[in-house]
C-alpha cells in the first residue's frame, strides 16, 4: 500500500508539473500573439515605414531603433511563425497604442497601409513639386523631374516636357506611400482627366484653347496677383490680346524665363532675354504653366470676364491690385502714376 501511495503521489506531481507548463507554455503564446507590444506614445499613432527591397531584418532593426516598439523578440517569433518573414511589403504602416504582435504582423503581411494626404498647392516649379512629392512618398524626387522632362513618355499622355505638370492639379490626394514615379503620374492623369469634365472641356473650346492652355493662362493669372476678384478680368484681357494677335506681354513670364522671382520691376533689359517663356518678343501663350495654377484661377479663365480692357498695370497704391485700361494712352497714364509710386518707395 506504501508502495502504491508513493507512485500515485509521483504521477499526480508528474501531471501537475505538466499542466503547470502547458499552462505556462499557453499563456507565453497568448502574451507572444495578443499582448499589448506597441508603445502607448501619450496615445498618439506612429507610422512605420518599409522601403523597397527592405528585408525582414531591416524591418525588425528598424522597429528597435524606432522605439515605438516594447518587445522585437516577441515581434520576431511571431513574424516567423505566420511566414512574414518570405514576403515583405513596403508601404506606410499604422502602429496603434497598444497594438499586438498579431495586428500588426497581419497588417504587414497584408500590406494594409495606410495612405498617405497628399497635398498639392500653387507651387512654382517642377523641382519644388518634385521636392515637396518626395518629402510625402517614396517616390524619387529626381526620378520624377527625369520624367516629367521626358517627351517621349510624355508624349504617350498627350503632353510635352514643358507643359507636363499641367497634369497635377493642386488639391487633395490619397495616395500609398510606396507609390513610384511612373504610377503616381498615372494616378495624376486619372485625376486631371476627371477634372476636365465635358463642361470644362466646352469652355475652354469656345475661347478656343486646350485643357492645357486654360492652365498655362490661369499660372500667368495666378502670379499676377493674388486678388481672386481679378483674375476673370485679367483672364479677359489675356483672351481679347490673343485674337488680336497682341503680345500677352505678361511679366511673370519673364521672372519664370530668368528663374528669379525676387524681381519687381522688370526692366527693357529683362525683355531682351531669348526665351519661348518671354511673352514681350513671342506672341500667344508660352509653351507651358509658369506654376501650378489653383483649381479656383483655372475657372476663372473658362468663366472669363467679356470686356473690351487691353492693358493692366499694378495699381499706384501697391495694394497688389490693377489698374485696367482699354486703350494705349489711357494705360501710359497709369504706368507713370505706377512708377512714381515705386520711385517713391526706392523699388527696383
Amino acid at each position: 500500500m506504501a508502495l502504491i501511495n508513493k507512485n500515485n503521489k509521483k504521477s499526480f506531481r508528474i501531471i501537475i508539473s505538466l499542466v503547470i507548463l502547458l499552462i505556462a507554455g499557453f499563456m507565453s503564446v497568448i502574451y507572444i500573439v495578443l499582448a499589448p507590444n506597441i508603445r502607448s506614445n501619450d496615445g498618439q499613432n506612429a507610422y512605420f515605414y518599409i522601403h523597397d527591397n527592405s528585408s525582414f531584418d531591416d524591418v525588425v532593426k528598424s522597429l528597435r531603433e524606432d522605439g515605438n516598439m516594447l518587445n522585437t523578440g516577441t515581434f520576431t517569433i511571431l513574424a516567423k511563425a505566420l511566414n512574414y518573414d518570405q514576403k515583405v511589403r513596403p508601404g506606410k504602416y499604422l502602429l496603434k497604442p497598444g497594438m499586438s504582435n498579431l495586428s500588426l504582423v497581419r497588417n504587414l503581411r497584408n500590406g494594409s497601409q495606410e495612405a498617405v494626404q497628399l497635398i498639392i498647392n500653387s507651387i512654382r516649379t517642377r523641382e519644388q513639386l518634385a521636392s515637396l512629392i518626395s518629402g510625402e512618398l517614396m517616390a524619387d524626387s529626381a526620378g520624377l523631374v527625369n520624367l516629367l522632362n521626358n517627351d517621349s513618355i510624355m508624349a504617350a499622355y498627350g503632353f510635352t516636357s514643358d507643359n507636363s505638370v499641367a497634369v497635377f492639379i493642386p488639391n487633395t490626394y490619397e495616395i500609398y506611400w510606396n507609390t513610384d514615379e511612373r504610377e503616381l503620374f498615372d494616378r495624376m492623369y486619372k485625376e486631371y482627366t476627371k477634372f476636365w469634365t465635358d463642361e470644362r472641356k466646352q469652355k475652354a473650346a469656345a475661347i478656343p484653347m486646350t485643357p492645357e492652355q486654360v492652365i498655362t493662362l490661369a499660372s500667368i493669372i495666378e502670379e499676377e496677383t493674388n486678388k481672386r476678384r481679378e483674375h476673370p478680368i485679367i483672364a479677359g484681357l489675356y483672351i481679347n490680346r490673343i485674337r488680336i494677335g497682341m503680345p500677352l506681354q505678361a511679366c511673370p513670364t519673364i521672372r519664370f524665363a530668368l528663374n528669379d522671382y525676387t524681381i519687381k520691376r522688370v526692366l527693357f533689359s529683362h525683355l531682351k532675354t531669348q526665351s519661348p517663356y518671354n511673352t514681350y518678343k513671342n506672341k500667344g501663350l508660352p509653351p507651358g504653366p509658369v506654376r501650378l495654377p489653383s483649381i479656383f484661377c483655372i475657372d476663372a479663365v473658362l468663366d472669363y470676364e467679356k470686356h473690351d480692357y487691353l492693358f493692366m498695370v499694378a495699381n499706384a497704391s501697391l495694394n497688389g491690385e490693377h489698374t485696367f485700361a482699354r486703350t494705349g494712352e489711357e494705360h501710359m497714364r497709369n504706368a507713370r502714376e505706377y512708377q512714381k509710386a515705386l520711385d517713391a518707395r526706392g523699388i527696383k
